[in-house]
């Protein structure tokens, strides 16, 4: 990719609308600096006061008019303080926005590259790739990368090499603030997973990255992993609740439904029974009580098994949302029958609330019932496959 000089840079973002926002809470060590190094780059940028308590505000008065100022009255986050970056980047006429970092770790020469992208690729949220293998790259952050790219390929079957950095060219035209919740640094994990469903591209770029030692982080392990590990499994969730179901009926055609047999049950390689053992897998995953994770695990079982890993994905849709309320309902009548226990509430009373109390025969029941609808998909696979005269030499499980 050809290096642009700053003043090409600085005219590539003026012609495309670009401006740069940097949210900032108490990095008065590194904020100077920083906002020089940018301003030698971009001639547009918004810096939000996340309610610095340090002095933060008399650096921000020496730039003067150089720079556009938010200041919050408290520190209300940096998820909040970039969604209104960018809502104010939208307000001033911006297609396009640039967010960095004010704690020095990234370099603004790298405005540069998202300068070319925003030639070679306009309305793509480019992601700032960080090389984590790097020498002084703290371990933990080359972990949580990857337990984050796991989960953004798993709910956007997209892969990125890094989806935690905060250098990020967002196209304001195509990203959607409204409906977002969070307001930590989860924010930027759910705005890249949301702007991914709507349809907008998302790719990543190299950027260099350092770690200077007066450089302040606000990023706290414990609390804030955990905040993001609760918003990965909301948004699996919705995956498995809506956007999966939604996606496997719009590609339910019969043209569709033809080719699914015809590649991978009639001229499939495997036998009768190592295809019925695939339905029964995907079946019993698919009751199986691990809500949000029945999909992932039955692909990984599928792997391990060495089964028709696309049979067993497409059989553990056996928990459409339709079904949803029978299963629940069923697995709990199993549960306090097999107890001998009685059944405190009917259809008519379910809830949340109520289903906690019995949880037990609940997650008994759910077993069984898996265990009973996996073992006679397999028989009524098998029996269907031999009665419509499929044979297999290698007719046997193995």
């Amino acid at each position: 990719m050809e290096i642009l000089s700053p003043d090409s840079v600085r005219a590539v973002l003026k012609e495309r609308g670009c401006c740069v926002i940097m949210p900032t809470y108490d990095n008065a060590g590194t904020l100077s600096d920083v906002i020089s190094s940018v301003l030698e780059y971009c001639d547009d940028l918004i810096v939000i006061n996340d309610g610095c308590t340090d002095g933060t505000p008399e650096i921000l008065k020496k730039f003067g008019q150089k720079i556009d100022v938010l200041t919050h009255p408290f520190n209300w986050g940096k998820g909040v303080a970039l969604r209104n970056g960018l809502e104010r980047a939208m307000e001033r006429g911006f297609s396009h926005a640039i967010s960095i970092d004010s704690d020095g770790q990234h370099s603004a020469a790298d405005i540069a590259g998202f300068a070319k992208a925003l030639q070679e690729m306009p309305g793509t949220l480019v992601v700032g790739a960080r090389n984590l293998n790097a020498d002084g790259m703290p371990g933990g952050n080359t972990f949580a990368n990857k337990f984050s790219n796991f989960w953004f390929r798993l709910e956007t079957g997209i892969s990125l090499q890094d989806t935690q950095s905060g250098y990020r060219l967002y196209p304001l035209d195509s990203i959607d603030l409204s409906g977002k919740f969070t307001g930590g640094y989860e924010f930027e994990l759910e705005i890249l997973v949301y702007s991914a469903w709507k349809g907008v591209k998302v790719a990543n770029i190299p950027v260099s990255v350092s770690y200077p030692p007066d450089r302040v982080s606000h990023f706290k392990p414990f609390r804030d992993f955990a905040r993001i590990s609760i918003l990965n499994t909301i948004l699996v969730a919705i995956c498995f609740f809506w956007r999966w179901p939604a996606s496997f009926f719009r590609k339910l055609t019969w043209t569709n439904v033809k080719s699914f047999i015809d590649r991978n049950i009639i001229h499939s390689p495997e036998s009768n029974a190592r295809i019925a053992s695939s339905v029964m897998l995907g079946c019993f995953m698919g009751i199986l009580p691990i809500w949000g994770y029945q999909m992932v695990c039955a692909f990984a079982l599928a792997h391990l098994l060495k089964l028709n890993k696309v049979i067993v994905l497409v059989a553990s849709n056996i928990s459409l949302p339709p079904l949803i309320p029978f299963i629940i309902f069923g697995s709990y009548w199993l549960g306090c029958t097999v107890l001998g226990q009685p059944m405190i509430f009917s259809m008519d009373n379910f809830s949340l609330e109520v289903a906690g109390t019995v949880l037990l025969q609940y997650i008994l029941g759910a077993v069984l019932l898996a265990a009973l609808v996996s073992a006679l998909s397999w028989l009524l696979t098998f029996t269907v496959l031999v009665a419509c005269g499929r044979h297999n030499k290698h007719n046997k499980i193995g």
